[in-house]
């Protein structure tokens, strides 16, 4: 009797086994970050590396709130990124819905100018407004961390491509049934808007949870750094360094966006498609 089980090709099982070794060569790298969390210092360094997870994870922890305060830190950088990321979010939509389904003079002009902002590197921008900051009285707070990369190019321009698809006689029928502006935008467009909103919003939740330079810049105190500032200043000289406790600290720092990524991803993926609608 024939099979009727269907085949695999030679081709499919070199392209599995070639994504399956790969995929496991990329997941290395988080897998020793884990593991070095529970070990000591000599147990990393050694001439072979350990592996396995150690015994040594409360010492580490213990280790690592000497060395910084770490529901401090871990409270600075939840209210800076959740903060960043909702008002982003909201700034973004109601842009990227302008731009898509208002029509006013200038509006391409206006788009072409926010898009050329992608080409400025934001290097060129700390020293104003660092100047900016200081004046006013905000150097060493939140709001000074939060609130200058607020509007991107890059969220306006996901948000507008995703709402470009959105239906106009939508919107119009809305209107004519009396719902106003603000009322059409929240309830009629940004439900709609679900993957893209879930894709930005990981998007600015990674920038900010990650966001280095220019935190470092601007917060002049321990008490008011995030975790990328924080993990540059545990310790000095490389000799001196407890790469246990170090690690610890980085997955402390890299977990949180890992499960949002994990959760999100569908939403991610759906709202980067969604960007490729053509007007």
């Amino acid at each position: 009797m024939k099979s009727t089980g269907k085949k695999i090709s030679g081709r499919k099982v070199f392209t599995y086994v070639f994504l399956t070794i790969a995929a496991l060569i990329s997941l290395f790298p988080f897998y020793f970050m884990f593991v070095s969390a529970t070990n000591t210092n000599a147990e990393i360094l050694s001439a072979a590396p350990k592996l396995f997870f150690g015994s040594h994870l409360a010492e580490n922890f213990a280790n690592l709130n000497k060395k910084m305060d770490l529901v401090r830190i871990l409270t600075n950088s939840t209210i800076m990124t959740v903060s960043y990321t909702a008002l982003a979010i909201v700034l973004h939509s109601m842009a990227g819905y302008a731009l898509a389904k208002f029509e006013f003079k200038g509006k391409g002009l206006l788009f072409g100018l926010i898009m050329i902002t992608m080409m400025i590197p934001a290097q060129v921008m700390y020293v104003p407004l660092f100047t900016l900051m200081n004046n006013i009285g905000w150097a060493n707070t939140y709001q000074a961390v939060v609130l200058p990369g607020l509007a991107g190019a890059f969220g306006i321009f996901l948000m507008r491509q995703n709402m470009l698809a959105f239906p106009t006689s939508l919107i119009e029928a809305a209107r004519i049934d009396g719902c106003g502006e603000i009322g059409i935008f929240l309830k009629v467009v940004l439900p709609s808007q679900k993957p893209a909103v879930g894709a930005l919003g990981i998007y600015m939740f990674m920038s900010m949870w990650n966001n280095f330079m220019w935190p470092l810049i601007i917060l002049s105190t321990k008490s008011m750094y995030n975790f990328p500032v924080a993990l540059a200043m545990l310790d000095g000289v490389a000799w001196r360094k407890d790469y246990g406790v170090i690690m610890l600290a980085t997955v402390c720092a890299v977990l949180p966006i890992m499960i949002i990524f994990l959760v999100f991803q569908k939403q991610f993926v759906a709202g980067v498609m969604g960007g490729a609608v053509k007007e």
